[in-house]
């Protein structure tokens, strides 16, 4: 892969139900210079899913079908793209359950944009050196 491809290789797909944390969300990966396409669920977010998506940052709590349906219908066609769960809910269980599905890291709501760059950023890193 060209170095020129993995710098435009940036789109990120943001499935969240809540709007101002969506549009908290779109807006830091916007000013971190990425292209952001955004879902209000997780079907939509289905439908938007495609090759250009490098990584998904998504809500965990969603109806109708909610975070970890999501990550389970996304698995079956691609299985190595990063995902970022962000959630309100301090559930111990969650977090293992989210390490069965690979997931590259969970955030706390309400996401601090630094961390929210950080994982970003490690997620994109791993992706980079595995193409």
């Amino acid at each position: 892969m060209s170095e020129q491809h993995k710098t435009e290789q940036k789109k990120i797909l943001v499935v969240e139900d809540n709007d101002f944390v969506r549009m908290q969300l779109v807006r830091y990966l916007n000013e971190a210079g990425y292209e952001v396409v955004e879902a209000v669920d997780g079907a939509s977010g289905l439908e938007q899913l495609n090759a250009q998506i490098s990584l998904v940052v998504l809500d965990v709590r969603m109806a109708p079908m909610d975070g970890f349906e999501f990550i389970k219908a996304i698995r079956g066609r691609n299985a190595d793209i990063p995902l970022i769960m962000v959630t309100g809910d301090q559930n111990p269980d969650l977090l293992n359950e989210a390490s069965k599905w690979n997931v590259s890291a969970v955030l706390m709501k309400p996401v601090h944009k630094d961390r929210l760059l950080k994982m970003v950023d490690r997620a994109m890193e791993k992706l980079r050196k595995s193409s």
